[in-house]
């Protein structure tokens, strides 16, 4: 047992615990990097009033992923931690977005599902809302996130569409060009939560990469993989096409975030590795189209679960 004075000294010596949002500037439907390092237990706290889940980053740091609602209004927004008796706060400063508006003319078909299509749809609801329902666990993956293919996009998330002078949906991911039967690979190494032909999104697959992290790949022309299946950043998972209700071959890239859809391009930006992200600008985001890549096919092992 130290003497009286040792143990102030010790006391005094310990660094206290730092909270560090990244980035600190966002847009509405971002998602972000909690962190709090020097902590001698595990936090608990809100961002925008949602509450938090920490995972151990090793040496005293705990990350969370925050997920940021489409709808919040640009200003401050609060962020709180507690730990260990002690209050952390910070604010988060979120920027306009410059979301876009687009104007489209579809026949009838493609604006209102019939009646019979109903039912599936409905059964389509449960089984996503069952894959998105897995329990809270560390990440799946190390490293950053990677486009599913590099090309051009042909959409953005936050994207207002009218269809046919009306109002009808707003854009919740990435839409992203390419031919019929162009490879789409995993983002991040995961776990299949769920492979559906669905009645909207078609053939669809949906990653689950713990922290409450998931991404999902829908209008596939083909499904290369199963539910359950672990794989890894960059295998090919399926092939483009266009199937469900759309009007035309692309990708549709979603991430899904302790509940909401968030912007993916926010992910993109997030590095893992070393903590840092990027201020996100204001306005709509300039469009770069990357070069394509086609990914190899993966080896037989890792078809393996």
């Amino acid at each position: 047992m130290l003497p009286p004075l040792l143990a102030t000294l010790a006391l005094v010596a310990q660094a206290a615990p730092v909270l560090e949002l990244v980035p600190a500037q966002v847009r509405p439907g971002d998602a972000l990097l909690v962190q709090v390092t020097d902590a001698p237990a595990a936090p608990a706290g809100t961002a925008a009033g949602r509450p938090l889940a920490f995972w151990a980053a090793g040496d005293g740091a705990w990350r969370a992923l925050a997920a940021l609602p489409l709808e919040t209004a640009p200003g401050a927004v609060p962020v709180r931690v507690a730990v260990a008796g002690t209050v952390l706060a910070a604010e988060l400063q979120v920027v306009e977005p410059g979301f876009t508006r687009h104007e489209i003319s579809l026949d009838q078909k493609y604006v209102e599902p019939p009646p019979s299509a109903q039912k599936r749809i409905a059964a389509d609801r449960k089984a996503f809302a069952e894959a998105f329902s897995q329990p809270f666990a560390e990440p799946l993956f190390a490293g950053d996130f990677d486009w599913p293919r590099r090309a051009k996009t042909s959409g953005r998330y936050g994207d207002q569409r009218l269809l046919n002078g009306r109002v009808s949906s707003i854009h919740y991911g990435l839409d992203i060009t390419g031919p019929r039967g162009a490879p789409v690979a995993a983002a991040n190494d995961g776990r299949v939560a769920i492979t559906r032909a669905a009645y909207l999104s078609g053939n669809t697959i949906v990653l689950w990469h713990g922290a409450g992290l998931y991404t999902a790949y829908f209008h596939l022309d083909r499904i290369l993989v199963r539910q359950g299946q672990r794989v890894r950043k960059g295998q090919v998972i399926g092939r483009l096409g266009s199937t469900g209700r759309v009007t035309g071959p692309h990708l549709h890239w979603g991430v899904k975030l302790s509940g909401l859809y968030v912007d993916p391009e926010s992910l993109l930006a997030i590095d893992f590795e070393h903590g840092t992200a990027p201020p996100r600008a204001a306005g709509a985001p300039e469009e770069k189209p990357a070069e394509e890549v086609l990914q190899p096919e993966p080896p037989p092992s890792s078809s393996q679960p």
